[in-house]
């Protein structure tokens, strides 16, 4: 039986899940969550009752949590791609940098995008001010590490990078990468040129309508 994601391409933890596939060549069939489709969100809900997305599907079994996805296809679906080492140590650094993605970059940009949707008197300026703080230290931060590297950890493409690429992507259209922080604006743009990103990107272009900050015109 084929894999099946239960995902939308415009979420950046959807992107995450969808590069990692895209890397290996990894079949798959895409069960796309739009809220005007009642059979897939219900299929969704039965799957995972806290309805966040994606979840991959294999032989009938869920897997949630993106990490975990991935770390999963390479377990029982590997392909020429290796995105975790298999050396315990050497994965170390290569999940922290993909929790420093998820918990650093995409956390504080979705609290930003989130913001912006609610009603104009439940909004929380003070929430926003902290979340673009916490964004400035952590490209601060990140710059300093990516000094004279390729990717997130030394030279080989992981799932440290599938976390960095939708990260780092909108973020910066949330909270622009200042000039300063070069390192992370060549990384940012090696990730945008990488292949798979480029699919990923691709596949959400024609939703650029619903950011609810105004996609920038560029990317």
């Amino acid at each position: 039986m084929a894999l099946t994601l239960y995902a939308h391409p415009f979420s950046s933890y959807c992107q995450k899940v969808l590069i990692a596939l895209y890397e290996n060549g990894t079949p798959f069939s895409l069960r796309l969550i739009d809220h005007r489709d009642a059979q897939v969100l219900a299929e969704w809900e039965a799957l995972w009752p806290l309805k966040r997305m994606p979840v991959l599907v294999d032989e009938g079994r869920p897997v949630m949590e993106t990490t975990v996805i991935i770390e999963y296809l390479g377990l029982n679906h590997p392909g020429p791609v290796r995105l975790l080492p298999e050396d315990p140590r050497a994965a170390l650094p290569v999940r922290m940098m993909d929790r420093f993605f998820d918990n650093y970059i995409s956390t504080p940009m979705q609290a930003i995008v989130a913001n912006s949707l609610r009603p104009a008197g439940d909004r929380d300026p003070y929430g926003v001010a902290e979340a673009r703080s916490q964004l400035e230290r952590a490209y601060r931060w990140l710059d300093g590490e990516l000094a004279g590297r390729e990717w997130a950890v030394g030279s080989g493409f992981s799932l440290a990078d599938c976390s960095a690429a939708p990260a780092l992507f909108y973020a910066d259209w949330v909270h622009p990468i200042a000039e300063a922080f070069t390192h992370v604006r060549a990384y940012r743009r090696r990730l945008l040129a990488r292949p798979s990103m480029v699919r990923a990107v691709d596949d959400a272009r024609p939703y650029r309508s619903f950011f609810p900050l105004g996609a920038p015109d560029r990317d």
